[in-house]
């Protein structure tokens, strides 16, 4: 037996719809009616559907206009003193300097807008084909300043390999690498990274295949000059572009000195004068001012060589720079302290060492002790040195405990303090470190722990920046009083658990990673 089906139950419509829910005309007409089927009499005439008004629950959107001048654009005045002084007023826009259009779309869609005074000094003459020696202050541009001359004439004559950049650290060649992708990506620009750490193999596969621009350590780009075979190394003879980043500690000399390497690398490189090379650092040392001197050859135009602020703004002058007097058995417990006063609690931080030994206990301990730490020196493989530091970026990690390798030429803007636990033995080492917070008119703090021993390398400081330490202060904070209370056990007890950690193999989380070290006997 078939079911019946179910029919719709219609109420009756009235033909004059009235009451007290009924909407209004001017309502019906706004928000419209459903179509309704027309009905059949039982003679089988059709009659016309009636118009049943409906009401929406759903209010209609309000268009509103935006006046222009609610919306003022940013004038001088309200940008920061700090960034407005390292703008060049004079050239307001790249295109006074003679960039493309599409490099000046690239840069400002980065939201770089206005040149930089070595930006605007160093564009034009590289342009010109003139050799290049630049020197200008921390956080000023320096990586714009080569980058886009030399992406203008490779997009005007594209061939293999045109330009070769060397810096002196991998994570500064990475960050190199990614700034020269991003302002070249419209045009398609090749960029090959070649650091130590990597695969050697597929670093030769990307060499052969001729990169437009090779971002490279001098410690393994000579191993690929001297054993990857002639095949991958081809393509830099005809380089038409050599650029050192942080010049001064490429060709610094002494121990862990760069110059053999280099000088391997110059030797697959064309000779100076088929080439340009431009020489770029925060400080301009005697042996890179001598440079100038050097004969030219006769089809070049002459050296060109800027300094910018290297003397008188050798720290940006945003920079608080602090020192805390501190008992060297008590180092650690003045650290502990200091990274969790009411100013510093939530700041980004950057802590110095000497040593990778010095800086892997204090990350250890520091994790003990419950700060959220990570690591970055020379004795950790590659793979963990590019994780920490993106850590560290992304702002997992609040602290960063590094040696000199974190220094130099590395850009994170919301650092808020650099704590050096050791002081560096040379003042120009000081200024890099110090560079790293305070970028870019942004404020920042530096506090140096300085010993009974410590005198003259403060001192050898001061002369070099051109300005004094003050002591570090704070309101209602007493850092000697609460290191007393606080932390002469805690920390005591947490560096003895790292330093048992340590000899035992085990990593930062306590897992076991390698044989047992044996203590030295002292």
């Amino acid at each position: 037996m078939d079911r019946p089906s179910k029919r719709r139950r219609l109420s009756p419509v009235e033909d004059d719809f009235t009451g007290p829910s009924s909407a209004s005309d001017s309502e019906v007409n706004n928000l419209g009616a459903l179509p309704q089927p027309a009905s059949i009499d039982g003679d089988g005439e059709t009659r016309p559907p009636h118009d049943i008004p409906t009401t929406s629950r759903i209010k209609a959107k309000q268009r509103t206009t935006v006046k222009p001048d609610e919306h003022p654009q940013p004038t001088p005045e309200s940008i920061p003193s700090a960034i407005h002084s390292s703008l060049d007023q004079a050239n307001p826009i790249f295109a006074t300097l003679g960039v493309d259009p599409w490099l000046i779309a690239s840069l400002s869609r980065l939201a770089i807008k206005q040149p930089t005074h070595i930006q605007s000094a160093s564009i034009p003459e590289i342009l010109a084909g003139c050799d290049c020696i630049g020197g200008s202050r921390t956080g000023s541009g320096k990586t714009v300043a080569f980058t886009v001359p030399i992406l203008q004439q490779w997009a005007r004559d594209p061939s293999g390999i045109f330009a070769v950049v060397l810096t002196p650290t991998r994570e500064l060649a990475l960050q190199i690498y990614e700034q020269i992708a991003a302002i070249g990506a419209r045009q398609g620009v090749k960029v090959c990274l070649v650091t130590g750490g990597a695969d050697m193999r597929n670093q030769a596969l990307e060499l052969s295949r001729r990169p437009h621009i090779v971002i490279a350590t001098p410690g393994r780009l000579a191993d690929h000059v001297e054993n990857s075979g002639e095949d991958t190394i081809k393509g830099l003879h005809r380089v038409k572009h050599l650029v050192l980043d942080e010049a001064d500690r490429l060709l610094a000399t002494g121990k862990g000195s760069m110059l053999p390497h280099i000088e391997t690398c110059l030797s697959a490189l064309p000779p100076s004068a088929q080439r340009q090379t431009c020489l770029f650092t925060a400080t301009v040392t005697p042996e890179i001012r001598a440079l100038k001197s050097q004969p030219q050859p006769p089809n070049k135009p002459p050296l060109f060589m800027t300094e910018i602020d290297t003397d008188s703004l050798a720290i940006p002058p945003t920079l608080r720079q602090t020192y805390q007097l501190v008992n060297v058995v008590h180092k650690e417990k003045y650290l502990h302290i200091l990274l969790l006063t009411p100013a510093n609690l939530e700041k980004s931080t950057i802590i110095f060492c000497n040593r990778t030994s010095t800086a892997t206990l204090l990350e250890y301990m520091l994790r003990l002790l419950d700060h959220r730490v990570t690591a970055l020196h020379s004795a950790l493989e590659h793979t963990l040195r590019i994780s920490n530091l993106a850590r560290f970026r992304a702002r997992p990690a609040r602290i960063l405990v590094a040696t000199d390798v974190a220094a130099r030429g590395l850009d994170i803007p919301d650092v808020g303090l650099v704590i050096n636990y050791d002081l560096p033995r040379k003042p120009d080492d000081y200024i890099h470190r110090v560079g790293r917070t305070a970028r870019a008119g942004r404020k920042g703090t530096c506090i140096s722990l300085v010993g009974q021993r410590d005198a003259e390398l403060v001192k050898g400081i001061e002369g070099r920046v051109g300005r004094e330490m003050e002591a570090y202060e704070e309101e209602k904070v007493s850092v000697e009083g609460r290191v007393v209370r606080e932390a002469l056990n805690v920390v005591g007890d947490a560096k003895r658990e790292a330093l048992l950690a340590i000899e035992e193999g085990r990593d930062v989380q306590g897992r076991r990673g390698r044989k047992m070290v044996k203590r030295s006997k002292t």
